[in-house]
């Protein structure tokens, strides 16, 4: 017997959405209002087609970017973009390999803009043109602590590999690199823990305004 409870909501109950005027709604998705919809999205969400959630994050994304260098097929690369979903960005990049490891992201990724890199000089220029500053998480000699950083409201985040952590290359490119400070005895904490922590870090400061020193 299969214990595990079903994600989702069943077929939509009632009259079909419509709009004011009685016409169908063309948010929602006749096959889901009628099959019923298990997909990993907010209640919210829930019957709605998959361009129509696209277009409706798309009015309040944040103004963060999320750039991954992508050099050794890295597994936590799909949890780092799933929480960039949950945390808003406005869009990820992948730096080095187009192809990545998606089963982390529980298909999040669809609900994002994704960009890819060839190396990390194609990610610098197109943050040159955007105005977008890269700052780089990793705990490196010299790197700063991000709980007492003044993030900018618009940046790209960089994140490098588990293991090796941001390359060279990466490193050389960001404005600066922050760490996040630890107590205990490890010497690091798993890359999509940290990509995690950075952003939130992010939303407090721009979101709930819990600036430093606040």
């Amino acid at each position: 017997m299969d214990d595990e409870q079903e994600v989702g909501v069943g077929p939509f109950e009632g009259e079909w959405p419509t709009l004011p005027d009685g016409s169908s709604d063309p948010r929602f998705d006749p096959s889901l209002l009628a099959d019923g919809d298990r997909r990993n999205v907010e209640d919210r969400y829930r019957y709605w087609t998959h361009e129509a959630i696209v277009a409706d994050l798309d009015t309040r994304r944040h103004d963060f970017h999320v750039a991954v260098e992508n050099w050794g097929h890295d597994f936590n690369i799909g949890s780092v973009i799933r929480t960039a979903n949950a945390m808003g960005a406005k869009a990820f990049h992948i730096v080095g390999k187009r192809r990545w490891n998606r089963r982390g992201a529980m298909v999040t990724d669809r609900y994002q803009h994704e960009f890819h890199h060839p190396d990390v000089a194609d990610l610098v220029r197109w943050a040159e043109t955007e105005g977008l500053p890269l700052i780089g998480i990793d705990n490196l000699p010299g790197s700063k602590p991000i709980e007492t950083y003044d993030l900018p409201k618009r940046c790209v985040l960089v994140f490098g590999q588990e293991g090796p952590g941001l390359s060279p290359e990466a490193q050389e490119a960001c404005v600066d690199v922050l760490h996040i400070e630890q107590f205990g005895s490890t010497r690091s904490i798993n890359a999509g823990a940290a990509a995690a922590i950075a952003m939130h870090v992010w939303v407090l400061r721009h979101v709930h305004d819990f600036g430093v020193g606040g």
